[in-house]
């Protein structure tokens, strides 16, 4: 299996988006851009403002598109706990 790297676009990875988007059929994205790089090259991403995604027809890229939305999504945080509500162990008598 070949290693995946997921990270934000950086400037230097506009030829590389402008080739993906082309490969795909589709308008280059713009904004902050989530990667997938795979085997050292470019083969998936996502836009992080409109969703949009373009990936290499010609790769398997489905698991990588999966991925990309996956790293996209917020983090979920905990409430803190309520120490009121705490469930405390009971011995049967």
């Amino acid at each position: 299996m070949t290693p995946v790297l997921v990270r934000p676009a950086r400037s230097a990875d506009a030829d590389a988006l402008a080739v993906l988007a082309s490969l795909d059929s589709a308008r280059p994205l713009t904004g902050e851009v989530l990667l997938a790089v795979a085997g050292g090259e470019v083969a998936a991403a996502m836009s992080l403002d409109t969703g949009a995604v373009v990936a290499d027809p010609f790769v398997p890229s489905a698991h990588l598109v999966d991925l990309l939305r996956t790293a996209a999504r917020p983090a979920v945080t905990r409430r803190p706990r309520n120490p009121r509500l705490t469930l405390r162990a009971v011995r049967a008598a």
